[in-house]
C-alpha cells in the first residue's frame, strides 16, 4: 500500500472554500465519496491531521472536526498512538448502528437532536445567463392552458359528496387504474391497481422503500460513478455502500457475483436502462444474469427508471420489471417530467404485499391525495393526450440532442469523447486532457456559463462532466458551447 503522504488527496479532495456549504462538511462529504467509489479502501492510513491539513490548505481544528463526524458515522477510526484508519467493514457496521445515537450534540441550539452530514444538499443556484444540469425537461414546451382548462373544469364540475373521503376514494382508484394500465403499455410489466403505488415524487418513492427494505449495515451494491441523491438516501438509512464499476454494458456482473459469494447483500440499486450518470444501457445477456443473481443469491433488486419517457428509437428498452417472475425487483420510475411543478408523479410497483405495507408509511408522510390533479391525469391518460404530448415532445428532444452533439463534434471534437444517447436528455462527455474540474467551472462562471457541482465527475480515473441539454433552445446551446470551448482554451 502507498504511504499516506503519496496518496493524491488534492486529486479527489476538492474544497471550495467559497461554498457556502462550511469547509469542515466538504472534506465530510469528500472523504465519504472517495471511500464509497475506492479511492480509500479499508485500511488505508491516513496522515497525521498536521501533515494532511498542509496538504488540503485547511486549517487544524477544521480537519479534527470533520474527522470526529466521519468517525461517529464509521468511516474512519481513530487509534491513539497508532493512527487514522479506513474502517474495516465489520466495524463499521458496529460504528453506523450506533452513529446515529451518537451524533446527538448541537451547540447553536438549547436541546440536542440527531444530524445528518450525508444529506446535505448539493444542489446550487445561479442567476448566470448560460447554465448546463444534469438532464431536465424544457418547462417552456408544457402546454399549461391544457391543463389550467383542464384543472379549472374539474374544480368546476366538483358536486358535493356524501363525503369527501368516498370521493378521494373512487378518483384515486380511477387514477390508479389509468396509471396502471399505461405503465402496462409503455413499460411493458403486468400489474394491476395492488401492485402500484403513486408519490408525489420520485425522491419520495425512493425515501419509502428504502425505509421499509433497509435496517442499519445492510449492505446495499451500487454502480460507480452513480446518482448522487440515492446513494445520499441509501447512506441515511444506515446502508453499507459497495461499488461496483459500470462499462458499455452496464454494471460489470462479475463483480456483483464476486461480491455475493463474499457478502451477503440486501438490495442492488441499479438504473438499468439509463444508466446515471454515463447514460448507459444494461445488455440484455447482462440483464438475464442479474435476475439469476437476484434469485440465487436472495437479493433485492431496486430498479430505478428515472428517465423512461425521453427515450428515441421506436423500440425502447423494457425494464427489468417486465422480465421478473421470481418477485425480485422493486420498480420505481417517475411520471410526468415535462409536466410543470407539482403536477408529476413518483410511482412504485411491486407485490401487492409490500406496496400495502408502504402504503402504510405513506399515510404517515403523504395523507391526503390531491382528488384534482389526479382526475386530470387520470383524464389526460384516458383519452391519450399524454401519449400525443409525449410523441411531440419526443421529436423536439431528439432534434435538440441531434443539434447538440454537433455542436459538440464542431467545437470539442479533439477534446472530448461521448456516446450519443439513446434516451435521456443529457450526455455524458469524457475530456480527453488532463485537467482541473472546478478549475474549468470557475473560468465557465466568469463568461457566463454555470456548470453546478453535480455534473462534474473527477477521480484518478475519471474527468467527465454530465451536460444536459434538453432544457437549452438551439440559441442558448450555441452560446453554452461557445463558452465551454473558450473557457476550456484558457484553462488546459
Amino acid at each position: 500500500m502507498n504511504s499516506p503522504v503519496q496518496i493524491p488527496f488534492k486529486s479527489f479532495i476538492q474544497l471550495k472554500p467559497e461554498d457556502s456549504t462550511s469547509l469542515y462538511l466538504q472534506i465530510v462529504f469528500e472523504f465519504i465519496k472517495a471511500i464509497q467509489i475506492g479511492l480509500l479502501p479499508e485500511g488505508t492510513k491516513l496522515p497525521g491531521t498536521r501533515v494532511l491539513c498542509k496538504l488540503l490548505s485547511v486549517n487544524r481544528n477544521t480537519l479534527i472536526k470533520a474527522f470526529h463526524d466521519l468517525e461517529l458515522q464509521g468511516w474512519i477510526e481513530i487509534l491513539p498512538n497508532k493512527g487514522t484508519f479506513i474502517l474495516s467493514e465489520k466495524k463499521q457496521k458496529n460504528k453506523t448502528e450506533t452513529a446515529v445515537s451518537q451524533n446527538l450534540s448541537n451547540h447553536n441550539a438549547g436541546f440536542t437532536f440527531k444530524q445528518s452530514a450525508i444529506l446535505e444538499n448539493p444542489s446550487e443556484l445561479s442567476t448566470l445567463p448560460f447554465q448546463f444540469n444534469d438532464g431536465l425537461p424544457d418547462l417552456r414546451l408544457v402546454q399549461t392552458d391544457v391543463l389550467a382548462r383542464l384543472y379549472v373544469s374539474k374544480l368546476k364540475s366538483q358536486k358535493t359528496p356524501k363525503t369527501w373521503e368516498e370521493i378521494q376514494t373512487q378518483s384515486h382508484l380511477n387514477f390508479k387504474k389509468q396509471f396502471s394500465n399505461f405503465l402496462n403499455v409503455t413499460r411493458g410489466i403486468r400489474i394491476s391497481t395492488s401492485n402500484l403505488l403513486t408519490t408525489s415524487s420520485h425522491e419520495i418513492s425512493l425515501y419509502l422503500v428504502t425505509k421499509l427494505l433497509i435496517t442499519p449495515g445492510d449492505k446495499v451494491v451500487v454502480a460507480s460513478p452513480g446518482y448522487y441523491i440515492s446513494n445520499m438516501t441509501l447512506s441515511d438509512s444506515g446502508a453499507q455502500i459497495i461499488s461496483i464499476p459500470v462499462d458499455k454494458d452496464g454494471i460489470i456482473t462479475e463483480n456483483l457475483k464476486q461480491i455475493c459469494e463474499e457478502h451477503e447483500i440486501r438490495i442492488l440499486y441499479l438504473t438499468s436502462n439509463y444508466h446515471y450518470p454515463t447514460n448507459t444501457a444494461l445488455s440484455a445477456k447482462r440483464r438475464m444474469e442479474i435476475l439469476e443473481l437476484a434469485n440465487q443469491y436472495g437479493f433485492v433488486i431496486l430498479e430505478d427508471d428515472y428517465d423512461f419517457d425521453f427515450h428515441y428509437d421506436n423500440n425502447p428498452i423494457l425494464p427489468l420489471a417486465s422480465l421478473d417472475s421470481n418477485e425480485r425487483v422493486v420498480y420505481i420510475g417517475s411520471f410526468g417530467r415535462s409536466l410543470p411543478s407539482g403536477f408529476g408523479y413518483g410511482f412504485i410497483a411491486a407485490t401487492s404485499a409490500f406496496i400495502s405495507e408502504l402504503e402504510k408509511h405513506q399515510n404517515i408522510l403523504e395523507p391526503g391525495k390531491d382528488v384534482i390533479k389526479e382526475q386530470v391525469l387520470a383524464d389526460w391518460i384516458q383519452e391519450g393526450e399524454v401519449h400525443r404530448l409525449s410523441k411531440k415532445n419526443k421529436k423536439i428532444y431528439k432534434e435538440r440532442r441531434d443539434y447538440f452533439v454537433s455542436l459538440l463534434n464542431e467545437n470539442l471534437k479533439d477534446k472530448i469523447k461521448f456516446q450519443v444517447p439513446l434516451r435521456g436528455l443529457a450526455i455524458w462527455v469524457e475530456w480527453l486532457d488532463p485537467f482541473n474540474l472546478i478549475n474549468l467551472q470557475k473560468k465557465c462562471a466568469v463568461n457566463g456559463l454555470f456548470l453546478p457541482k453535480t455534473i462534474l465527475y473527477q477521480t484518478k480515473n475519471i474527468t467527465a462532466t454530465r451536460l444536459g441539454f434538453g432544457h437549452l433552445n438551439p440559441t442558448e446551446m450555441e452560446n453554452a458551447v461557445i463558452i465551454l470551448k473558450k473557457s476550456l482554451e484558457a484553462v488546459v
